[in-house]
C-alpha cells in the first residue's frame, strides 16, 4: 500500500509551518521589539551555557603524552 506511517516526514513539517504561524501570531501580539529582546536574552543565555561548558572542559587535567601511548600500546597488544 501506498500509506505512510504516522511520525514521518510530512507531520514533522506540518509541525514547523505551525511553529513558523505561533511565531508570526507572538511577534504580531507583542510586538517585533520585545520578541527581538526575547531573542536577545536567549542567545545571552546560550552564550553563557556555552562559556562555563568550555570553562569546565579547560580545567580538566590532561593525560601526559607517556601515559596515553602506553594506554595505546596495551590496546593493541589486547587486539
Amino acid at each position: 500500500m501506498n500509506c505512510r506511517r504516522h511520525g514521518k516526514k510530512p507531520t514533522i513539517a506540518l509541525w514547523m509551518l505551525v511553529a513558523i504561524a505561533d511565531v508570526a501570531i507572538l511577534v504580531a501580539a507583542a510586538g517585533v521589539v520585545t520578541m527581538l529582546l526575547i531573542l536577545a536574552g536567549l542567545l545571552v543565555l546560550g552564550g553563557g551555557v556555552v562559556a562555563a561548558r568550555m570553562l569546565m572542559n579547560s580545567q580538566r587535567t590532561p593525560v601526559p603524552v607517556r601515559q596515553r601511548s602506553a594506554e595505546a600500546a596495551v590496546v593493541r597488544r589486547r587486539a
